[in-house]
């Protein structure tokens, strides 16, 4: 029988080399996968049109947002990441948006989504941006589980008001 503590060190060593980079111009089509999938998970209808417009973003060093996408050792892309900063008029300073996380079904649990959180808090330390945040669903418990554990929950509710209505 294996007792606990060799069932942890035997999970640690298979666990994959994290690489966490922005995606290139070649890895248009798995981004794409992945960020069908998150759109799938809100369950929010998302068109190859607006994709392109997200990825034209992010392939632009001029543009606001930025993406990253973290690789398993095989160099496949497992998870997105879309970020930006945004400006703390009340701190006078400025902070880093994370606008879309996803990991892929098969790698959740494997430290995927940490390897992609903590290289959004390294570029926020090096850009001396002083915060990272996110909102997600009420009903994403797993990954609410996680963020609970790398960062503080607010108290701030969010609206969205539409300017033509």
């Amino acid at each position: 029988m294996v007792g606990a503590a060799d069932g942890v060190a035997e999970s640690i060593s298979r666990m994959p080399d994290w690489v966490v980079a922005a995606p290139s111009g070649s890895d248009f089509q798995r981004w794409r996968e992945l960020y069908r999938g998150y759109a799938a998970f809100y369950e929010y209808p998302q068109t190859d049109e607006q994709a392109a417009t997200v990825w034209g973003w992010i392939q632009d060093p001029n543009h606001e947002v930025s993406a990253l996408v973290v690789r398993d050792e095989t160099g496949a892309a497992v998870g997105l990441a879309h970020y930006r900063p945004f400006a703390r008029p009340l701190r006078a300073s400025i902070g880093c948006f994370l606008d879309d996380l996803f990991v892929d079904a098969d790698h959740r649990g494997s430290g995927a989504v940490d390897a992609l959180l903590g290289e959004l808090r390294e570029i926020a330390r090096n850009r001396g941006w002083d915060t990272v945040r996110w909102i997600t669903a009420d009903s994403n418990y797993r990954a609410r589980g996680k963020y609970d554990q790398v960062a503080v929950r607010t108290t701030w509710i969010t609206y969205d008001m539409a300017p033509d209505g």
